[in-house]
């Protein structure tokens, strides 16, 4: 620890703050050798702790919560404390009980529950060395669950390597640890030389490890020529990672060839049991003697575990070795791994020892890899996959495995590994169905990767290609292909929804329709045929969705383009519905990657309901389950919330973000509603002229393009045109609206459609359209839609000289929106009343503005009846954040009691 004292001093503070109820996560990073592990040795030197320590081995990352497993281990009395949904997805993980596939989210959320509940005995500190060499699943687990500490008496510190190692832990406190300064890195050096040293030989080596540690260690140890000795040598020319690793390379040659022989052996097992490593050197010959020379050199340690020296002794022994030698070293730990206790670590030694092909370990690699996705390991699941094609003999079954493997590495997040899968299974001969699930993936992939606006075009080709051989599965690529149009937009290349539409009428009807089949069928008379005949084509798809016999598996994939399509036919109840089940079902099947989608769609609804309150809750919840799953959240709800609270800068922030992000992906949906947002916001400033511009730009798509924003960037068209004087525009923009509403035949559409004409109609027969656009808004959920209609005809009222009637609208106009947080509006709206000699009376909504957005949304969720376990699992917090986080509202808001709290305001901070 020579001149460690400042580290040392950051994580006692760490420790002080856990011993005190906080939790704390940090991630130590720096080179090989610098001392990481002696700083995590500090952590666990210490009194007053529980200690769980692991750490990741490079060999072992495919092996699906491996790491885990060594973590939660000796907890596993406190798994049945844990809600059942988290007991049970963590027990399926870590492989001790039976269990549908694992969300990793929700393993995550247990495992912060199961480390909480330890902690209520004793503080516990978990230290996790190694953690670039973690399994992929275990590392996105621990991230989420440091991301997500704050009062449990828990601290997790990771130690990592730099540059750009273990990227799940970028967001995460560091502390950066460097070479040691000059005058330490000599008072170490010169604890260990022997005898006096030339002061330029100390030099030299100071200047080569540059205060690395261990460098200063291992290269004190070795002979020295005769130029270095005096003061001279070359300098290094090899990273100071590959010069430590040779170092051992170079001792490791010079033990007995038996020896050599043991510690590949045990570099090849991660494990570090005695037993294995005893066995499987008995295979080979190799008696117990074999270890003695490598101890005396201090390169491994045999007690309860096989340890080496440092991970890079590991490395340098095992990438030293021949190939053919590795091989022998993995065939013999699978000759001796049990097959029924351990199968996936004896497959994948098999496989490891397999030069050539083998059918037999690729068939026991395929078996693997689906226990790997029983216990949700995609990313483990991939990795067996991909090696068993490598060892396929047969090219059909080669063939067949590829595309196995291409599709499990797309559902691992790993699109480069999906598509070189994709490549081999294309290197064999094709027959069409083959080639039109590739053709799929491949579209699949590239809409996942950057909603490609090539993405709609092939995945026309690939549902042509599966027409003929699997009709259901041709028609949802179809309905993709369309629901990928709808994405791309005016940005689709080589074909958009009109193209996907056009083919899928090719498609043959299925004889027992699915939601789904109705959803393409009426969405294909939409686009081809427009509102008119699509309108009556699409209702039995909308009633289907709202059917309490929808499953998940069929629900979850189309609910936001059947949610969409009812918005696009201004069927708000319908839409409502449908938004509100998107989000519970993105709920209860515990997939919180489908959750920002689902609830930004939702802020949508809540906004136009003007339900501020509810749409906050949902905004705050989109950035608490993106930043808990580690996406960037979707911006559109935070861009439509600005317009609709007449946030100008706040707005122009966001749509320089989403304007940029939607070019470069190729989203022109984003570009849609960017226009539509845009001409209300200005329409709610009075800035006319700038409405109008914006709203052109979007209303001048296609006739056919169907987004639920083109129709009300109609309506904003309508009246910026109107209020410039461009009459002729807006009676032409007019009827392209009517062209939509019409056919609708909703109170909505119709009440909007009335609005319009009356803002285009002159002299008294515009009152009729006012007062019809009212009634029929006032049936509906879409209050903001009303308010509009009460100033728009206020504003008539009052230019027709009737100033107590127009002030009678304003006044209901401003209330409404000011209740709403429409604040632009209200602001118009004000201006509009004071013309009439009426000041508007400020209407300030009550707020509890001492609390955080956190904090308001646990009130809410307390309000909806809500466990602190079921509040901890929507928000993604342990149940004692949770607590702690109701201490604090009860002295804010002055309350005793979750009863009390019922009453209290909870209005999040601006």
């Amino acid at each position: 620890m020579q001149g460690r004292q400042a580290e040392c001093a950051q994580l006692d503070q760490l420790l002080d703050a856990v011993r005190d109820g906080a939790s704390r996560a940090l991630v130590i990073r720096g080179e090989a050798g610098v001392g990481k592990t002696a700083l995590l040795d500090h952590l666990a030197g210490r009194e007053q702790f529980r200690i769980c320590r692991i750490s990741g081995v490079q060999s072992e990352m495919e092996l699906a919560f491996a790491a885990l497993h060594q973590l939660c281990a000796p907890m596993t009395d406190e798994i049945e404390h844990l809600p059942t949904a988290q007991r049970d997805a963590l027990r399926a993980a870590l492989g001790m009980g039976p269990g549908q596939v694992p969300d990793r989210f929700l393993v995550g959320l247990a495992t912060l529950g199961l480390l909480a509940e330890t902690a209520r005995h004793q503080p516990i500190v978990c230290l996790v060395d190694d953690a670039q060499w973690l399994d992929q699943a275990s590392l996105q687990v621990l991230a989420f669950t440091a991301r997500r500490l704050l009062a449990e008496s828990v601290g997790i510190v990771f130690a990592a390597r730099v540059p750009d190692e273990a990227a799940p832990l970028a967001d995460l406190p560091e502390l950066m640890v460097n070479g040691l300064p000059d005058k330490d890195a000599r008072a170490l050096l010169r604890s260990v030389l022997p005898g006096l040293w030339d002061q330029q030989v100390v030099d030299r080596i100071v200047a080569e490890a540059r205060g690395n540690p261990l460098a200063l260690l291992e290269l004190a140890k070795e002979p020295f020529s005769s130029e270095l000795a005096g003061g001279f040598g070359l300098p290094g020319t090899r990273a100071l990672t590959s010069r430590i690793q040779k170092l051992y390379e170079e001792r490791v040659v010079r033990l007995p060839l038996e020896t050599r022989q043991l510690l590949l052996i045990a570099a090849a097992e991660p494990g570090g049991e005695p037993a294995l490593l005893w066995r499987a050197a008995d295979r080979r010959d190799i008696g117990i003697e074999a270890a003695t020379p490598a101890v005396s050199a201090g390169l491994l340690a045999i007690s309860d575990r096989v340890r080496f020296r440092h991970p890079l002794v590991r490395s340098a022994v095992y990438w030293a070795a021949e190939l053919e030698e590795r091989c022998l070293a993995h065939r013999a730990l699978a000759d001796v791994t049990d097959p029924e206790a351990d199968p996936d670590r004896r497959a994948w030694h098999a496989a490891q020892g397999t030069v050539g092909t083998d059918e037999s370990v690729a068939a026991e690699l395929e078996n693997s890899a689906g226990r790997a996705r029983a216990r949700g390991g995609l990313a483990a699941a991939a990795a067996f996959l991909t090696r068993a094609v490598e060892l396929t003999p047969d090219p059909v079954r080669r063939q067949e495995r590829a595309l196995v493997a291409a599709r499990a590495n797309h559902e691992a997040g790993a699109p480069t590994a999906a598509l070189r899968a994709v490549a081999i299974a294309q290197a064999g001969p094709l027959n069409a169905f083959v080639q039109g699930q590739l053709d799929q993936l491949r579209a699949q992939i590239s809409f996942t990767v950057d909603r490609g606006g090539d993405a709609p075009g092939l995945l026309i080709d690939a549902a042509r290609q599966l027409l003929p051989y699997d009709l259901h599965l041709a028609r949802e690529t179809y309905l993709e292909a369309i629901s990928a149009g709808l994405f791309a937009g005016p940005l689709a290349t080589g074909g958009g929804q009109l193209e996907a539409a056009l083919a899928a009428r090719t498609a043959p009807p299925p004889q027992a329709p699915r939601a789904a089949d109705l959803l393409l069928d009426g969405l294909t008379v939409l686009i081809t045929e427009g509102h008119a005949a699509g309108a009556a084509r699409l209702q039995p798809a909308l009633r289907a969705f709202q059917s309490p016999d929808l499953s998940e598996e069929e629900g979850l994939p189309w609910l936001w383009l059947a949610g969409t399509s009812a918005a696009t036919l201004w069927d708000d109840e319908t839409w409502n519905v449908l938004a509100d089940r998107h989000i519970r079902l993105a709920r209860e099947s515990d997939r919180p990657t489908a959750l920002p989608l689902a609830l930004t769609t939702g802020i949508a609804v809540k906004l136009f309901a003007g339900e501020s309150g509810q749409a906050a809750a949902l905004s705050e919840e989109v950035e608490t389950v993106s930043e808990a799953v580690g996406i960037l959240p979707p911006p559109h709800g935070a861009l439509l919330t600005a317009a609709w609270q007449g946030r100008e800068t706040d707005y122009a922030k966001l749509l320089r973000t989403v304007v940029a992000s939607a070019t470069h992906r190729g989203e022109g949906s984003a570009l849609i509603v960017n226009g539509w947002t845009k001409s209300m916001l200005y329409n709610s400033l009075g800035r006319y002229e700038d409405a109008l511009r914006a709203a052109a730009e979007t209303t001048e798509r296609p006739e056919r393009e169907t987004s639920a924003a083109v129709g009300w960037a109609l309506a904003e068209h309508i009246e910026a045109a109107a209020r410039t004087g461009a009459s002729g525009q807006a009676a032409d923009v007019l009827r392209r609206l009517a062209e939509r509403t019409g056919p609708s035949g909703t109170d909505w559409a119709r009440g909007v459609e009335a609005r319009s004409r009356a803002l285009v109609t002159v002299g008294p027969a515009a009152e009729t359209h006012y007062r019809e656009a009212i009634d029929r808004l006032s049936r509906t959920t879409v209050r903001s839609e009303l308010a509009r209609a009460h100033l728009v005809y206020g504003e008539w009222l009052r230019r027709a000289h009737r100033q107590a009637d127009a002030r009678e609208q304003l006044r209901t106009a401003h209330a409404s929106f000011s209740a709403m947080g429409m604040d632009a509006f209200a602001r118009r709206t004000a201006r509009e009343l004071l013309s009439t000699g009426e000041k508007a009376r400020r209407h300030t909504a009550e707020t509890g503005g001492e609390l955080t957005p956190q904090e308001a949304q646990i009130v809410r969720l307390v309000r909806e009846g809500l466990t602190n376990a079921e509040i901890g699992a929507r928000i993604f917090i342990s149940p004692r954040t949770v607590e702690w986080h109701l201490r604090n509202i009860f002295v804010k808001l002055r309350v005793t009691s979750r009863r009390q709290l019922q009453r209290a305001t909870p209005g999040p901070t601006t």
